[in-house]
């Protein structure tokens, strides 16, 4: 789950409610260009909604730098989401039709001229272009010569305890450039920051998990502690392993051979080829065969403090061993970001749609929904259309602080977990019990309490809430074609009287109680680097282990792409068999189990900290029968992988 860390965003505060682009996020054309006099086209959702009146400070010295990317739209942003919906559509006759990433790129792909003209208008502006990709200009330079070519002014703004430049009017380019724009990004310069959804510690200090444990759910009664609801409760599990997900989640004789995943985070751990083969090993997970793990990775990295660039290894980490833990036989290729800012994050995902690195891409990050701007919003969809039409499927996590409300004072849903072109992956609480055989499930929410001082009792029982899997009704997206009749009404118009999209799609396994064991190589007290392992949970264990199962899908359909994957989840919802109707109190009791933790994180030498934590309980979301906005239409059932069979 998300860090337990102290987390920076550069002092990044809430911003306001994001206004609402129509279409730019539905299931249909990307950010429209509305008019803004006869010579200019206007780029919506360039303005950020904090750039208001009141906030503003006045004008940005003209002398001022700006770095900015001119997103294009192509040949035919309206034909690319209209395709992209009728391949990923069982009830299109277009349906699985996947275009190769170079017949995309001739089909919707910016021209030559396209590329030509935006770039001859941006140095009539008096910008310097940088750099030129398939899907971007990017330029630099002053101010005063941004403002002529985006025809808006530049002015300094409060946001929260900062003050940032923004636009103080919607930016706008020559209507002759016809189209040619999709939106562009850098007039704002308040970070645009991902964070990975975990709880990991970083791996320059090693971490380790105090016991007693469970080996499988219930194994270990911890009877010398109070009761929980009326019963005594288990230790938590030590970490699920690869049989045992693969048990719960209907893997079968599955391995998904043939199969390609990506995982795309910041940074690269430097041992991860050493770790993932010593856990492998050590777990009974198939040996990594020669060049079954392949990483891509950029020619240089930045910002490595501000993004913590040493806690993204565990997160690649936990990706990787958790992918092949469950899906032994894919063939996975981890995409590294040069940082964790939305512009590099972009970059990898990019990469994997326009070299076809992979089917099925597995992505545990993202930020808060009031965060990410339209306009950025605009460029992660065209990247997810373009991926959707090659038959590539995109899986984020949703998060990992329940509703936000606490976390950041307003509920609200993550992103790019929010896109209606991307399958969000909730969180569950998993019991798998003795041989392995598939128990329950709850929706993940904590609650935790701590032992007394004298042992009888726990104080305040049950406690605050500690986290749980984001989910909820999107403030900014419309409801997608495939959600509606699925989606209950009152979550759907949340926020909308016309339904926006609610997340998320599937579950599985997050709560880092009953979570998965990761082999990672750390630095101890005495300096040195070893293997150790440790319990891991979050949406993002959930998301690898979806792609994973979806790898498993995939080779049961004999290898055809599933692509983006929600029109056919939700075709098979309330199939029988298919899914795990997870709720918050599958066996009519309170459920929790007992922790003892390091109060060090590494040794008992500072003592033992010995807590309860509640299953269940995820802040103002719940998981009940049927659709739910904490596990979304359930966690894969035994009949999950075999219902992609081609009869």
């Amino acid at each position: 789950m998300r860090s337990n860390r102290a987390r920076t965003r550069a002092g990044v505060s809430m911003a306001a409610t994001l206004p609402m682009i129509a279409g730019a996020l539905a299931l249909g054309m990307p950010a429209a260009h509305a008019a803004d006099g006869p010579a200019r086209d206007a780029l919506a959702g360039t303005r950020p909604a904090w750039a208001t009146a009141k906030a503003d400070k006045g004008a940005t010295a003209d002398s001022a730098r700006v770095q900015a990317r001119v997103y294009l739209a192509g040949r035919d942003a309206a034909g690319l989401a209209a395709y992209a919906r009728a391949v990923s559509d069982p009830a299109s006759p277009q349906y699985g039709k996947y275009l190769s990433a170079k017949e995309t790129q001739a089909r919707f792909g910016a021209t030559k001229a396209q590329v030509s003209a935006v770039k001859s208008w941006l140095r009539s502006a008096g910008l310097d272009v940088t750099g030129v990709t398939a899907h971007y200009v990017s330029v630099s330079g002053d101010v005063a010569a941004a403002e002529k070519a985006f025809g808006t002014q530049l002015h300094n703004f409060t946001k929260g305890k900062r003050t940032y430049r923004a636009p103080q009017r919607t930016a706008s380019v020559p209507a002759a450039l016809q189209g040619a724009v999709l939106t562009v990004t850098g007039l704002d310069s308040a970070p645009h920051i991902a964070h990975h959804d975990d709880e990991l510690p970083p791996p320059d200090s090693v971490f380790k998990n105090a016991g007693p444990f469970s080996s499988y759910y219930g194994s270990n009664v911890a009877s010398a502690l109070p009761d929980a609801y009326g019963h005594k409760i288990p230790y938590a599990i030590k970490g699920y392993t690869g049989k045992q997900l693969r048990a719960a989640y209907g893997a079968g004789d599955y391995t998904g051979r043939h199969v390609r995943v990506a995982i795309t985070d910041a940074y690269a751990s430097p041992t991860i080829a050493a770790d993932a083969s010593t856990y492998a090993k050590t777990n009974g997970d198939g040996a990594w065969k020669s060049g079954q793990l392949r990483q891509v990775l950029p020619t240089t990295y930045t910002k490595t403090e501000e993004c913590g660039a040493a806690g993204w290894y565990g997160e690649e980490t936990l990706d990787v061993e958790a992918v092949h833990a469950v899906a032994p036989n894919a063939d996975v290729t981890y995409v590294g970001a040069a940082s964790c800012y939305d512009d590099d994050l972009l970059d990898s995902l990019s990469k994997v749609v326009d070299q076809h690195l992979a089917d099925i891409v597995s992505n545990s990050w993202g930020d808060i929904e009031a965060n990410q701007t339209p306009d950025l919003a605009a460029a992660y969809d065209r990247v997810f259309q373009l991926g959707a039409v090659q038959g590539i499927g995109f899986y984020f996590s949703s998060g990992d602080d329940g509703d936000q409300a606490a976390a950041s004072g307003t509920k609200q849903v993550d992103t790019p977990a929010n896109s209606a072109w991307v399958t969000a992956v909730g969180g569950t609480s998993l019991a798998v019990g003795k041989g392995d055989a598939y128990q329950w499930e709850t929706g993940w929410g904590t609650e935790k309490a701590t032992l007394s001082a004298d042992g009888k009792s726990w104080d305040s029982f049950p406690g605050a809430f500690t986290s749980g899997a984001g989910g909820g009704t999107s403030k900014n997206v419309p409801q997608p074609y495939y959600q509606k009749g699925i989606v209950p009404k009152a979550l759907a118009t949340a926020n909308n009287a016309t339904g926006n999209r609610v997340v998320p799609d599937i579950a599985a396994v997050a709560d880092p109680n009953t979570g998965f064991l990761v082999g990672q190589t750390q630095t101890f007290p005495d300096g040195t680097q070893q293997y150790s392992e440790y319990r891991i949970g979050g949406t993002s264990l959930a998301a690898p282990v979806i792609a994973a199962v979806q790898a498993l899908a995939q080779e049961a359909r004999g290898g055809s792409a599933i692509g983006f994957a929600n029109p056919v989840i939700y075709q098979r919802y309330g199939k029988k068999g298919v899914f795990h109707d997870v709720t918050d109190n599958p066996t009519g009791s309170g459920l929790a189990v007992a922790r003892v933790d390091f109060a060090n994180g590494v040794d008992a030498a500072d003592g033992l900290l010995t807590s309860v934590r509640s299953l269940g309980k995820d802040s103002s979301l719940s998981a009940v029968k049927g659709y739910d906005d904490v596990t979304g239409v359930g966690s894969p059932a035994g009949g999950y992988v075999t219902s992609y069979r081609r009869h």
